[in-house]
């Protein structure tokens, strides 16, 4: 069982800014979450594998794989296939890139996953979730079936019912509410 409560201190103190933002949505927004300050430090990496691993448990079916779109699910992936790793927990990792690899294999998707494999799409924060809709419509081109999507947080802005809306489940560990007072 993982630290939440440690994790959570983690991510208020290093990955999380107010200012004035634009998101990669193109939102503007009155904070950030800079989640890289936390999955790619050693121990909020540990914390945020063992986390997702404890979600990725309560699937129905436990996946093959885990994975996401390059480059913020990348440190993620790692954290919880190796923290599977430790826990005999046989768990596969892939990365999707935002564009065609020109040599080599030339493909989107990279890892040893492969059609039938069931996946989970990882993500730090996912405010749309356009991002990880792309990495969906790239993992299912190759025949991989899409079980959910696990974050880290949940901006609350919409990502939820995007993926409901095309038929996939959202789990996170936080959502902005457990950082954020929504008073403020």
């Amino acid at each position: 069982m993982y630290d939440r409560n440690f994790l959570k201190e983690l991510i208020s103190t290093k990955s999380l800014k107010f200012g004035d933002f634009i998101l990669a949505s193109g939102k503007s927004a009155k904070y950030y979450l800079d989640c890289r300050q936390v999955t790619l430090d050693s121990v909020g990496a540990k914390l945020i594998g063992e986390g997702i691993l404890e979600l990725i448990q309560l699937q129905q079916t436990l996946p093959q794989a885990v994975g996401g779109m390059s480059i913020g699910a990348d440190p993620i992936t790692s954290s919880v296939i190796t923290v599977a790793a430790y826990n005999n927990i046989p768990l596969k990792g892939f990365i999707v890139r935002k564009q065609l690899k020109s040599h080599g294999t030339m493909q989107f998707v990279e890892g040893p996953v492969k059609e039938g494999d069931h996946v989970i799409i990882v993500e730090d924060v996912v405010t749309t979730g356009n991002s990880s809709l792309e990495a969906i419509e790239k993992v299912e081109s190759i025949g991989a079936i899409v079980d959910c999507v696990i974050a880290i947080i949940d901006r609350l802005e919409g990502g939820a019912e995007t993926f409901a809306d095309k038929g996939y489940k959202l789990s996170s560990l936080f959502t902005i509410k457990d950082f954020i007072d929504s008073n403020n």
